[in-house]
């Protein structure tokens, strides 16, 4: 089948390798003019992922071309793009092809999640989600990998499944499509914390000590936002927070890391302006919707004000002590 991939960025590019290694024919879309002509000139993306990229996966500007005829779409641009994107595609999109949004994240402007962003704009029910404990590069290189699946629609989340599904990436299904959501963005957001604990010179047991505490207030944000609690435990929730939290590969915990060592504005602006730190935007947006739908989450708060009140860092440490 044809398959469409909206985002040509590492996850996108890793996302595209395993539906090619499935001999779907891979149509993935750009707006990256440079990017297009090194894929032209050598059918590679080396500035991307340093991989060999198979013959069934192509590459294209146009929405147009991208969408046609497609049999699945993947969307992955960063979440703050989701609702252009989608302005974009309408015009070309065929309104019976399922959707997957792989993209982790809240849309800043609306507060919504990335499923509701598509559904209204494109006007489609076919909508699915997936989220886990993966990086790109370790997707790419084929290292056994899991991601849970969210999706009410049963013909979508089983199209998802053949497509991109095998031996090397396994996918568990659930119909809790907005627990897998808030739990892909809300890590990014802990990983933030663990960075700056990190940075500051504490131990795995004091990144241990936030992370476990984080399961908790992960758990109450789905429930007063209308999930299931239980999707914590999924590879989307338990799952994605340990990676994330614990390792240097991920830019959230990098950029917490940058804060807690130098507490440098300078450092700290200088590695948002050249990465995209999803974490830092989600923050700011469910920091917002939480207030909005008066919900009491202390350890939100506590971390805002670290990253956007310039709080004394150590501050985060003295909170998980006094914790409730």
């Amino acid at each position: 089948m044809k398959v469409t991939v909206i985002g040509t960025g590492a996850y996108g590019l890793a996302l595209a390798l395993s539906l090619a290694k499935n001999k779907n024919d891979v149509m993935m879309w750009t707006e990256n003019e440079s990017t297009y002509q090194e894929f032209l000139e050598s059918h590679q993306l080396k500035s991307i992922l340093d991989v060999d990229i198979p013959k069934n996966i192509h590459l294209t500007t146009s929405y147009e071309k991208a969408l046609a005829d497609s049999s699945l779409i993947l969307l992955v641009p960063a979440s703050k793009y989701i609702d252009v994107v989608c302005q974009k595609m309408k015009p070309f999109y065929q309104k019976k092809t399922p959707i997957c949004v792989a993209t982790k994240g809240i849309e800043e402007s609306t507060e919504e999640l990335l499923s509701n962003i598509v559904e209204n704009v494109l006007e489609t029910k076919n909508v699915a989600v997936i989220s886990g404990p993966t990086f790109a590069i370790d997707m790419a290189h084929e290292e056994p990998v899991a991601l849970a699946l969210g999706s009410k629609n049963a013909k979508t989340r089983d199209l998802v499944i053949e497509a991109l599904s095998h031996d090397r990436l396994k996918l568990r299904p659930t119909k809790d499509i907005i627990g897998i959501q808030l739990c892909g963005a809300v890590k990014n957001i802990i990983a933030i914390a663990a960075g700056i604990l990190k940075g500051l010179g504490y131990s795995e047991s004091t990144q241990a000590f936030l992370i476990n505490e984080s399961l908790h207030d992960i758990k109450n944000i789905i429930y007063y936002l209308g999930g299931n609690p239980k999707t914590i435990l999924s590879f989307a929730g338990v799952g994605d927070l340990t990676l994330t939290c614990t390792s240097t590969k991920s830019r959230n915990f990098s950029f917490g890391y940058i804060i807690g060592s130098t507490k440098d504005p300078k450092k700290i602006r200088k590695y948002l302006d050249e990465n995209t730190v999803e974490g830092y935007f989600t923050l700011n947006t469910v920091y917002k919707l939480l207030r909005k739908k008066s919900v009491r989450i202390p350890l939100i708060t506590t971390i805002y004000n670290v990253v956007y009140n310039d709080e004394d860092p150590n501050t985060l440490a003295t909170f998980l002590i006094e914790k409730e």
